[in-house]
């Protein structure tokens, strides 16, 4: 492969961060100092979102379609709707 051109693509993709202390009640006060953090990447291709969620000083990461994202909204919205519905 040597002398084969190679093509390199160059990104700065869209993100977004918050820290969880204001949003995450296992995140505030005392526990705020551990700096709990989210945060979510579009990705290069437009196609989906990496997230990043540091809680208790241990990363997760996982990646969702705009599909995915869209029906665990969804989900999360029926949840709440069947909760205020039925007065659980």
């Amino acid at each position: 492969m040597i002398g084969k051109k190679r093509e390199i693509d160059f990104s700065q993709r869209p993100s977004a961060f918050v820290p969880l202390k204001d949003w995450c009640t296992f995140s505030m006060g005392k526990e705020a100092e551990r700096g709990d953090f989210l945060e979510v990447t579009e990705w290069s291709n437009g196609e989906g979102y990496e997230v990043t969620i540091n809680f208790n000083r241990q990363e997760t990461k996982f990646d969702l379609t705009y599909g995915q994202l869209e029906a665990l909204i969804a989900c999360q919205k029926r949840i709440e709707t069947h909760i205020d519905g039925e007065n659980i």
